[in-house]
């Protein structure tokens, strides 16, 4: 079988030093503004962006940032405190942010049975290396496919954010919502993925996600980019 992606093989395209991840604008797309600390947990590009659309993602908002804050008090060990996992593992969703929905979609086989979106969650389990660079900072233990009350059935707010997105991405003509729980040493980060109908997609359906997932992650690689088989011909990324 050929690699899923168009760059398995071929060396990084980027300077791992420099490389840092985005997240996206919840309301407008738009990539955020890391200079702006007040809205770091919002996954907001501006603050004009974020205070015309509060009303949206206030709660989950607070609540993320409660979370942060509790986990500064209690520390893992005096090496490592959870503060600095809790960050690591934020931007560790962020920067593969493309490779772990395309892991997602896979996972679920969402092409061929996109009634599963509603039905499983996707765990991946990441083991903390203690690395200088940030993009090695973590390597892959397992994945699973879970129940999506795994993770819905813990946390009320998370599960009606998840509910909003999903709302949203239907309305707008898409399946739902992917959910994809990212855990380390306790820590957990949830990553909703609102997903295209399958028409629109025009990934290949592939079993070796697992592999892919694991060689990029470890490799250190945020250059991911999948292939497509369309009538036109093969599309990279």
């Amino acid at each position: 079988m050929a690699p899923a992606a168009a760059n398995y093989y071929s060396p990084p395209t980027h300077t791992p030093s420099k490389q840092r991840g985005h997240r996206i604008c919840d309301a407008c797309g738009a990539i955020e503004n890391p200079s702006i600390q007040k809205f770091r947990y919002c996954g907001g590009c501006t603050p004009e962006c974020q205070k015309s659309h509060w009303h949206s993602h206030k709660t989950i908002c607070q609540h993320t940032v409660a979370q942060v804050s509790g986990a500064k008090q209690h520390a893992l060990s005096t090496q490592y405190p959870d503060e600095n996992l809790v960050k690591h593992l934020r931007k560790f969703t962020s920067t593969h942010s493309s490779l772990l929905g395309w892991a997602g979609f896979q996972a679920l086989q969402l092409k061929r049975l996109p009634v599963n979106i509603r039905q499983n969650a996707l765990l991946i389990e990441l083991n903390y290396n203690s690395h200088a660079e940030s993009l090695h900072r973590f390597s892959v233990v397992g994945t699973h496919i879970v129940p999506r009350s795994y993770v819905t059935s813990h946390d009320p707010l998370v599960a009606a954010d998840i509910d909003r997105r999903e709302e949203r991405c239907r309305r707008s003509g898409g399946i739902g919502t992917l959910v994809i729980l990212v855990q380390c040493a306790g820590i957990s980060q949830v990553m909703p993925v609102e997903v295209d109908p399958p028409s629109k997609i025009t990934w290949d359906s592939r079993d070796d996600w697992s592999e892919v997932l694991r060689h990029f992650v470890e490799s250190g690689r945020t250059d991911f980019k999948p292939i497509s088989t369309t009538a036109r011909g093969i599309v990279y990324g």
